[in-house]
């Protein structure tokens, strides 16, 4: 419904019918429209989380192919990446206007920032490489490319087809902020 109508235009009764359930079984999991996207953010970051600390033992050597089983992971994790795209777009939006909303899309963000630093800290050592800029940036970095090249690849998909510009960039960004541990 929000990637249909837009997340101030599906109503919890739109939500509700297209989802089967009662408005009573909706309040009596979620407070509001917000906190039900955010759990949606939170499960599909938590299954994307478990997914690459499952690369590990066997990648975590290896941070370019890891690096490109990240990105695959990326788009697999919603499998429709058109509508996944609209609902986050509309959220971010929505937070952008609302500074309760931006908080709290902020706190769930920067959850998911942390575990990533961690699992890149965690690589770099293991593969015997340090970066040369904080790992927190470099993550940020990441999402952002992500973010930007899915938004393109969305709207001219035969320019930009979908994972091309993180595979091609974002190896090179890695080697370019990273070098062997002293």
């Amino acid at each position: 419904m929000f990637a249909e109508r837009g997340f101030h235009g599906a109503s919890v009764e739109d939500i509700c019918e297209r989802a089967g359930f009662t408005r009573g079984a909706f309040y009596s999991n979620f407070g509001s429209k917000d906190e039900l996207v955010l759990a949606l953010f939170q499960a599909t970051t938590d299954r994307l989380l478990e997914q690459i600390e499952a690369l590990l033992p066997e990648l975590a050597s290896q941070p370019g192919t890891l690096l490109d089983a990240v990105l695959g992971l990326l788009d697999e994790t919603a499998p429709d990446q058109r509508q996944w795209h609209l609902i986050s777009a509309e959220f971010t939006l929505h937070a952008l206007r609302d500074p309760e909303a931006a908080e709290a899309l902020n706190k769930q963000r920067a959850m998911f920032r942390e575990s990533l630093t961690r699992l890149v800290e965690q690589i770099t050592e293991t593969s015997g490489l340090e970066l040369t800029v904080p790992a927190e940036q470099f993550v940020r970095m990441v999402i952002a490319v992500h973010e930007g090249a899915r938004s393109q690849s969305l709207l001219e998909p035969d320019d930009v087809p979908a994972g091309t510009l993180e595979h091609t960039f974002l190896p090179m960004v890695l080697e370019a902020v990273s070098r062997p541990s002293r």
